[in-house]
């Protein structure tokens, strides 16, 4: 049991250092929640494998710092798809 638990936080860990994902891109692509794709990457992976731990640690801190630009970009895209499209300063009505 334990090493299967072991196993798959090194899985996460490759696979979220490879793309670049978050958490969540994670934790939907394995099918698990994210809370245990987080518990498995920040406390099971830094006692097995902590070179990895150390790699995986920079995509979570960059992802962690972009995050507000991400939730800035959706919000966006949510209200100019609620608001119809703009063309020369004149709503167009869908």
């Amino acid at each position: 049991m334990k090493q299967d638990l072991e196993e798959r936080a090194c899985e996460l860990a490759v696979y979220m250092i490879e793309t670049g994902a978050t958490v969540r891109a994670t934790a939907k692509h394995f099918g698990i929640s994210k809370s245990t794709v987080h518990k498995a990457l920040t406390q099971r992976l830094r006692l097995c494998n902590y070179p990895l731990y150390v790699q995986v640690r920079r995509v979570l801190d960059k992802n962690k710092q972009e995050r507000h630009i991400r939730g800035g970009m959706a919000t966006r895209r949510k209200y100019r798809e609620a608001e119809g499209s703009v063309e020369f300063g004149v709503r167009s009505v869908k």
